[in-house]
């Protein structure tokens, strides 16, 4: 079975500010997600920066068969939100933008205003294939890509761009807790024996302290001397699969020339130990990615994705 994850890119239908301007560039951009999700051929892939559910379901209805189409009912401002494409009939365990209790909210920008909730939905599933049953959480964190007053993409000066790096950073950390409280609920403190993931855009590495607030208690990654031991932690432990991507595969998108890796998939130790293998692109064939810039303007109507999906392959 493959589980994968990604951000399509301003999926929206052609004629509004965001997504491509004709139909002729909207065509070709779904002509070239579609095939690549055919080649890859998921059982659930999760995806981020739907801008339009219709948008969605027009590039699920270029697909081979019959696919299910499951959208947040929480956009960011702009409309994007996260969602997913599923075999099975997929059934709604969350769908919430709220942080958890405790979490107070964060500065925004510099005139102090409050973030009290996630920019971008997360959203949760559980599908049943077989004798398999997984429950599943998709989201998209905060990215590093910074905006400035006025629509600007470039600070006047470098304090601002300090600044709201800073903003960027306390919003993208408080989204990350959110969704691992999400992740918490999902396990139960059943890890050993459920089979739960987390997945999607978070927009940073994994070694990145947001990215590292989704794995729950320290102490074990795959290919730490931890990862052969269990121990109590494993029980509410995520596992991110970054490990087992080949090594000259392990990044999803190129920013200013930079190789990252800021699309994970994590899993609960009940699915860590039957991963057969994990990969971005496609399986078969290699990976070349745009280079972007600070200005997301500039692939405004651009075909396919500037980022690569990430999957995982696990056994029964």
């Amino acid at each position: 079975m493959l589980v994968g994850t990604w951000n399509l890119e301003n999926l929206y239908r052609p004629g509004g500010p965001f997504g491509p301007k004709d139909k002729a560039a909207y065509e070709t951009k779904l002509a070239a997600l579609a095939a690549v999700i055919t080649k890859l051929d998921p059982a659930l892939l999760g995806v981020q920066e739907v801008g339009e559910p219709e948008a969605l379901e027009d590039l699920a209805g270029m697909l081979d068969g019959q696919w299910h189409v499951t959208v947040s009912q929480n956009p960011a401002e702009r409309g994007i939100r996260v969602g997913f494409l599923s075999r099975a009939q997929p059934r709604v365990l969350s769908d919430t933008n709220g942080f958890p209790h405790l979490l107070r909210p964060v500065q925004g920008d510099d005139e102090g205003t409050p973030v009290a909730h996630a920019g971008r939905g997360f959203l949760a599933v559980e599908v049943t294939a077989g004798e398999l049953t997984l429950k599943v959480a998709v989201a998209h964190l905060k990215s590093k890509l910074l905006s400035y007053p006025g629509g600007r993409f470039q600070p006047r000066d470098e304090g601002e761009r300090a600044r709201f790096g800073a903003y960027a950073l306390y919003r993208r950390a408080a989204e990350a807790t959110a969704l691992r409280a999400l992740a918490d609920d999902l396990l139960a403190g059943e890890g050993r024996t459920r089979d739960v993931a987390v997945l999607g855009d978070m927009n940073d590495e994994v070694q990145a302290a947001t990215t590292q607030i989704l794995l729950g208690p320290p102490g074990s990654e795959i290919g730490t001397p931890g990862y052969e031991h269990p121990d109590r932690g494993d029980a509410v432990r995520l596992w991110d699969v970054a490990p087992l991507i080949p090594e000259q595969q392990r990044y999803s998108r190129v920013t200013s020339g930079r190789h990252e890796l800021i699309d994970h998939i994590l899993v609960s130790h009940s699915l860590v130990h039957r991963l057969t293998a994990a990969g971005t692109g496609l399986p078969d064939d290699g990976l070349v990615l745009p280079s972007v810039g600070a200005d997301p303007e500039e692939r405004r109507g651009a075909p396919g994705s500037d980022h690569a999906p990430v999957w995982m392959r696990f056994g029964s």
